[in-house]
Order: structure tokens, then sequence, then C-alpha cells
């Protein structure tokens, strides 16, 4: 399959996520992976978006100290329901508590990206939100859907492009950035610095 975008310098995405990986093969990326181990804890009275964009400077730092002359991509999603932020769950009973929260209701996704390079002194970083409503379901739904394990490793409880489509009446704004990495908005940043360019 013919690439849509090569790789022009040495690219590091600061993430484990498969779905975040996924994307960057999609386009045909050439990329390292070097997964950032943080404290992700909320500061007080700290906003989400605030949260994500923080939480995205960190990892970036942490593995640019690492690949001095490589570019970095680091990113985190999370789901505020109100001022309340709901992050991965502990376990199965609070993954139901969040998709309890959440049914029938709508939320905001957001995920901070962070692109940086410490030989070029660059940290380029930003936050993308998109609204997600969910259909009212029921908490047999909710327990099935916590049973087959995809909730167990994704902010808010769901994964959108799985098995918890079945949750999701509408959504308002990058469905990419749902999934965890907001595509058109990374795509600028990393086309802007001359880390990739379209294929000709």
């Amino acid at each position: 399959m013919r690439p849509i975008y090569h790789t022009c310098k040495p690219l590091i995405l600061a993430s484990a996520s498969p779905r975040r990986q996924g994307y960057f093969q999609d386009l045909g990326l050439e990329y390292r992976v070097h997964p950032a181990d943080i404290d992700e804890e909320l500061l007080p009275e700290e906003k989400p978006q605030d949260f994500v964009k923080r939480m995205a400077m960190e990892k970036a730092a942490l593995v640019m100290d690492l690949y001095p002359e490589s570019w970095i991509v680091a990113a985190d999603t999370v789901v505020s329901l109100a001022e309340s932020v709901l992050g991965k769950p502990k376990d199965c009973a609070d993954a139901l508590s969040m998709l309890m929260q959440l049914s029938g209701k709508g939320h905001w996704v957001q995920t901070g990206i962070c692109l940086a390079c410490c030989q070029e002194g660059i940290v380029a970083v930003q936050s993308v939100r998109t609204r997600v409503v969910f259909s009212p379901f029921s908490e047999r739904a909710a327990q099935a859907y916590v049973a087959t394990g995809e909730p167990l490793d994704k902010a808010g409880s769901y994964g959108i492009q799985g098995q918890g489509a079945f949750l999701v009446k509408e959504v308002r704004g990058s469905y990419s950035n749902v999934v965890g990495l907001p595509l058109s908005e990374l795509l600028v940043m990393l086309e802007e610095h001359g880390v990739i360019s379209a294929s000709a």
C-alpha cells in the first residue's frame, strides 16, 4: 500500500497505545516507540484542558532528554463530565461506574498533543476537544461491555472504534481525537516543522 506521508526527521511516539501507533502506521510514517511513564495525578482545581496539555508536555520532556536529536510526539486523553475528569478505570467496578455516569449524557473528550525536539529547542503543545453524546443504556448492557475487557485501558471506559461504538449517539468534532490522537491538528504541527511530508 502506497504511504500517504513519509518521515523526514527521526520521529518517536511516546506512547504504547495501539490506536495511536495504528494511525502512524496507516499514514506510512517511520517511527520508534518509547512510552513515557509519568505520574498522571490531577492537580487541585486543574481544568481538563490544562491537565492534558501538562501531561503531554511531561511525557515529551521525559523522552526528549533520551533522544535529543529526535522529534517526540506525546499525547494524553481524558473524558470530562462537567468538570470531573474521567481517566482510565482502576478496575471493572470503576469502569461500570464511569459508564453509568455517562449514560444518556454528553461529555467532552480532550487530548493534549505535544511535539518536541531538544536539539531544535521546539516544544509545541495544544489541546483538542470533541463533544460525544451517549445513548441511554442499561446497567446490564454496561456490565456486559465491561466484561469484554475493552474499557479497562481507555479514558472514560470506552473505545469508540471498538465494541463501545454502540454507546455513542452523536460525535461533534474530531473523531480521531476520541480514539486518542487528533490527526488533523497533529499533521499540521508535523508538516510545519518539516518532520513529515506528503508523498508525491
